[in-house]
């Protein structure tokens, strides 16, 4: 028995120690981590983390419902998209055909009122905000200096950055994207509880403006201007501007750093599939909602178009693909969470989960995009048998991430 106390006497003590030293070694976010993702037996964010989180509200107006189209669910999904759906542990798919849905389909106890953390498809809507800000004169244009708001960021190459470069992924700012490491900058951000400080506390390293690479970093700076030019939370702003007149069906959930903080603007929407689809009917209609211009259809076509010749997979906040020969354009998150667009067809696809299908480093999109647009057109009649890229055989576990 003396033994056992001791043992825990020391433990706490080791414990404590640790804790101590996370502290003086400014890692001290890890705790959270711990806390939040590492004790539930995840490795990284997962679709209902939200709830471990402060968050604030976005606010919906007066629903809009969508219509059923009049084929509504006739046509079941086909063998490859139900295997790829169990093998990637798909929650939500759907397909709107000419603004009604014709095919909803849920599964792991999810609904169509069911909130599921949006990841990365939050830049797409942080890049709308930024132009309905250009539009109400807040931010004078894409090219105003990010220095003009922050001037942690008016000397050396920082004072070349723009907004419009951190919109387009051309920031120049030092960061990385390894989403398993607990020591990487976007873990730190994503757990820290003073995430305006982590922002502000990086350099420019590259000179802005001259490529395309992708860091979640950029996405979270241009939130903090957008939300210094408004005065407004940005979960307000994009309550005001678009979630309120496009009729959301439910409130939707924003994750904080701090209860008191700032969005995590680059992730982090809760909210649901057939109310995040509502952004890219907007972008496919021009910016036009049932008549009326919530964006103007110039800025629109801008966010939907590749920036740099040498990346044509991204625009502003947009991810961009020409397939079948048509011109695609998605919202994208972390474990796969997408809204495909496809205006020529009047087409959008959403697709939530918890697994993302192989992302290669000599294609930009991952392997089960072409499953989802593949099989939707299948069940459509829109793609023969034999046709498209997402005909092979299921998804090996080495191509589910």
């Amino acid at each position: 028995m003396k033994f056992l106390k001791n043992f825990f006497i020391w433990l706490a003590i080791v414990f404590s120690f640790i804790i101590v030293l996370m502290y003086i070694f400014d890692v001290d976010y890890l705790l959270r981590a711990v806390r939040t993702i590492y004790f539930r037996g995840e490795t990284t964010a997962f679709l209902g983390d939200y709830t471990h989180f402060p968050n604030r509200v976005i606010k919906k107006g007066e629903p809009q419902p969508w219509p059923l189209h009049t084929d509504y669910n006739k046509v079941k999904a086909t063998q490859r998209l139900e295997e790829t759906h169990k093998k990637l542990e798909t929650v939500a798919y759907l397909i709107i055909k000419n603004d009604s849905i014709w095919h909803e389909s849920y599964y792991d106890g999810y609904g169509k009122d069911s909130k599921s953390n949006s990841f990365s498809m939050a830049k797409s809507i942080v890049s709308a905000a930024l132009f309905k800000a250009i539009e109400e004169g807040k931010i004078k244009s894409l090219d105003q200096k990010v220095g003009d708001f922050f001037p942690e960021f008016s000397t050396g190459l920082a004072a070349k950055m723009t907004v419009g470069d951190l919109s387009s992924m051309a920031s120049g700012l030092s960061w990385d994207e390894k989403y398993y490491s607990p020591f990487s900058i976007v873990t730190r951000a994503y757990f820290d509880d003073d995430l305006k400080k982590v922002i502000l506390g990086l350099k420019v390293i590259e000179e802005p403006g001259k490529k395309f690479k992708y860091l979640s970093g950029a996405t979270q700076l241009l939130a903090m201007v957008i939300e210094k030019a408004t005065g407004q939370y940005l979960s307000d702003y994009v309550s005001q501007k678009f979630w309120k007149p496009m009729g959301a069906a439910h409130d939707a959930l924003w994750q904080l750093d701090d209860p008191d903080g700032i969005e995590k603007a680059y992730c982090c929407i809760a909210s649901n599939a057939r109310d995040f689809a509502r952004f890219g009917k907007l972008c496919e209609h021009e910016g036009n909602w049932n008549g009326k211009q919530l964006l103007s259809a110039e800025h629109v076509n801008k966010m939907v178009t590749p920036r740099f010749k040498e990346s044509p997979q991204y625009g502003y906040g947009w991810w961009i693909h020409s397939y079948l020969g048509k011109k695609m354009f998605y919202m994208r998150g972390h474990l796969g969470q997408f809204v495909i667009v496809v205006p020529q067809d009047n087409i959008i696809i959403v697709r939530l989960g918890h697994l993302k299908g192989l992302q290669t480093d000599t294609d930009p999109h991952s392997n089960d995009f072409y499953v989802y647009v593949d099989e939707a057109y299948k069940m459509m009649g829109m793609l023969q048998p034999g046709e498209g890229l997402g005909n092979s055989k299921p998804l090996t576990e080495e191509e589910a991430q």
